[in-house]
């Protein structure tokens, strides 16, 4: 079961984060709690490391041309996260179509494969001061960190149908299948 999907065991749901995309977001037990978000900047593999870059992970699938992994400063490498190759060759060829690349990568992150890769994502995210999401594509506002960043900062929803509520759903669609 996928980090997106279902109800992660009690490990998992205390390493992430508290959804923010929810109208009660910042209210628990009738009492309004103040939520702090994690700092989370972007940045192409290829600019030099700052000390303000907190930890810096790179979200490509690819290691950056050009680019010796000896002077990279690069603290972690989560190729599960990056898109699919078929997906990413699919985006460069129709750079317009932003919003379906956004949609379909975010059911890709909803697989098995990239669970793990996104769980140590959200630890690394709660343990470090500030982390900076690297990435080599040219394009600095449409690429795959853009998409991990929301998804980082709450802003982004995760697929639809892939949350608990979505579980409980299916659960009843299936039993009213079965009562046919």
């Amino acid at each position: 079961m996928s980090i997106l999907e279902g109800r992660p065991n009690a490990a998992l749901q205390a390493a992430l984060p508290k959804p923010l995309y929810n109208d009660k977001a910042g209210v628990r037990n009738g009492k309004n709690v103040l939520i702090v978000l994690m700092p989370v900047a972007i940045k192409r593999v290829y600019e030099p490391a700052s000390r303000s870059d907190g930890a810096r992970v790179l979200v490509d699938r690819l290691w950056p041309r050009g680019l010796a992994k000896a002077t990279a400063s690069i603290d972690e490498w989560l190729r599960n996260l990056a898109p699919s190759h078929k997906l990413r060759r699919w985006f460069h060829a129709r750079p317009e179509h932003w919003q379906t690349f956004r949609r379909k990568y975010l059911k890709e992150l909803a697989h098995a494969e990239a669970e793990d890769s996104l769980l140590q994502l959200y630890k690394l995210a709660r343990k470090k001061k500030r982390l900076t999401l690297l990435f080599a594509s040219k394009n600095e506002t449409h690429n795959n960190a853009v998409v991990l960043k929301e998804l980082l900062d709450g802003m982004r929803k995760p697929p639809t149908g892939t949350g608990p509520g979505a579980i409980h759903a299916m659960r009843r669609r299936e039993a009213a299948v079965r009562r046919r």
